[in-house]
């Protein structure tokens, strides 16, 4: 299969930010525009996480994920504040393809089960934020808030197994570092489960595309600040990608 770039909005009052170690974060654009614009670079996909919904606990601004979905064709996933399948079910009316789940199902895992036997499994992402400590990766959740005693293989293997048809695997300690992927933890968890894992957190050159790809089983690399402030095109990062023997769409 060709790998896949995807760029994440992340949005916090209807508006597209980005931060540092899910931390210092500062405006990034208009979601719907920097949307339009990256279907027409030739994104293959976009993630839309409403990363404020969770922590003030409310639902998902469908009115958005309507706007946008009007405005792209491509593979359009959604996440932030779905605790259930009708909040799912609200979110995929407005228009998403995908819903993303991370919190929600870490405090209730028979949701996983209940969203891929009532949507399909090709429709759920488990979205999983983790953290190097003391030589174990562990599962964060609440935006990044909370620790858990979740250990993120342990954590993707069940998901897995109980629906989840698509994994979002997320280092906190290198996200918006632009030092490159947790290169240890794609290749774990893309090697211990047969469902597509999309690896994100790090990004900062086209060569850490290459190496995620190339040293791990990752379908995916997800990346948002340095695709909103136009430090590297999709275009030319799918360019690159060829040159060094890797298939994209």
């Amino acid at each position: 299969m060709p790998k896949r770039i995807i760029p994440c909005l992340d949005v916090k009052d209807g508006r597209t930010v980005k931060g540092v170690n899910f931390a210092g974060i500062r405006d990034a654009g208009d979601a719907v525009e920097l949307a339009k614009r990256y279907e027409e670079e030739g994104a293959d996909e976009l993630v839309f996480l409403d990363i404020a919904a969770t922590v003030e606990k409310r639902k998902t601004l469908l009115q958005l994920v309507e706007k946008i979905a009007r405005e792209i064709d491509i593979p359009f996933t959604v996440g932030g504040g779905i605790r259930s399948t009708e909040d799912a079910k609200a979110v995929i009316s407005s228009g998403a393809d995908k819903i993303s789940i991370n919190s929600a199902a870490v405090q209730r895992p028979d949701l996983i089960s209940e969203l891929a036997e009532q949507l399909g499994s090709e429709r759920v992402v488990l979205a999983i934020d983790v953290k190097l400590e003391n030589g174990e990766w562990k599962v964060y959740i609440n935006g990044g808030q909370t620790a858990t005693p979740l250990l993120a293989l342990d954590w993707a293997k069940e998901g897995e197994r109980r629906g989840a048809g698509e994994i979002l695997l997320t280092s906190m300690d290198h996200d918006g570092t632009k030092n490159g992927f947790a290169i240890d933890i794609v290749r774990q968890v893309s090697e211990a489960v047969n469902i597509p894992v999309t690896a994100s957190g790090g990004a900062g050159t086209m060569e850490h595309f290459a190496e995620v790809f190339l040293k791990t089983k990752a379908s995916a690399a997800l990346a948002a600040g340095i695709f909103h402030y136009g430090e590297i095109s999709i275009p030319e990062l799918k360019a690159y990608l060829r040159t060094q023997h890797i298939e994209v769409k």
